[in-house]
């Protein structure tokens, strides 16, 4: 009888339920904020069928402000104390932090060759919409893609799953392969293009690697800025 009820102690500590709650609602926040867009669409009576790439990065940006705001409130307590311990010493979790990005910056490069190489793919769908864009509206992705996409991600794929899985191996594949998926799901058109998952959750691997490792949110936050901005400057360049 013991050993049932420290079973089930266990099991409820792997996972906590009331987190798990708050990751699907903040998961449902993300995945349909892109409803958001059609708030200034109505007030403008913008014509959907013939937006431009400028008017379309616009109202993804509007959107992401207000997706952020949401995020930034319900985190307000918890990322105020992990910026705190980020201030306590700066240094020392940066470091760990580039060795988490480099580790999965490898597996993205390797993964992306593979896929290349082996079946013929051509790229993920999702960064081809990603460079359409960048060549219409450069600075402004650089502000929508470099800063408010990462920040708006990470307490979307990594802070709750922090939060809901106490059991590391949990935590951080189901954190990346989410992570992965969610870039192709709504670009990739066929199988090889759904492949091009894996790059994106090996980098989601990494960024939740760091988080776990610091118990804090802010280091894949900063990761994730430097590699988005830093791939958004070499496409302009």
């Amino acid at each position: 009888m013991k050993d049932i009820e420290s079973s089930k102690k266990s099991k409820d500590k792997l996972v906590d339920k009331k987190a798990i709650i708050k990751l699907v609602l903040i998961f449902l926040l993300f995945y349909f904020g892109q409803l958001i867009e059609y708030i200034p669409i109505i007030l403008f009576r913008i014509d959907i069928n013939s937006i431009s790439y400028s008017t379309n990065i616009l109202l993804s940006l509007f959107s992401n402000l207000c997706i952020l705001i949401v995020l930034l409130l319900i985190y307000r307590k918890s990322l105020k104390k992990d910026f705190s311990s980020l201030r306590k010493s700066p240094m020392k979790i940066l470091d760990t932090s580039f060795k988490y990005y480099f580790l999965g910056l490898i597996g993205m490069v390797i993964t992306n060759l593979l896929l290349t190489f082996i079946f013929k793919g051509g790229g993920s769908s999702n960064e081809k919409i990603v460079q359409d864009m960048i060549d219409n509206m450069p600075y402004l992705m650089i502000l929508n893609a470099g800063i408010i996409g990462p920040i708006i991600e990470e307490l979307v794929f990594r802070k709750p799953y922090l939060e809901a899985f106490k059991n590391k191996y949990m935590c951080i594949i189901l954190s990346g392969v989410i992570f992965g998926f969610l870039h192709v799901i709504t670009s990739a058109d066929s199988f090889i293009g759904y492949m091009y998952f894996l790059p994106y959750a090996f980098l989601g691997f990494g960024f939740a690697c760091m988080d776990y490792k610091q118990d804090n949110i802010f280091p894949s936050i900063i990761m994730h800025m430097f590699h988005n901005t830093l791939l958004v400057l070499i496409s302009i360049l």
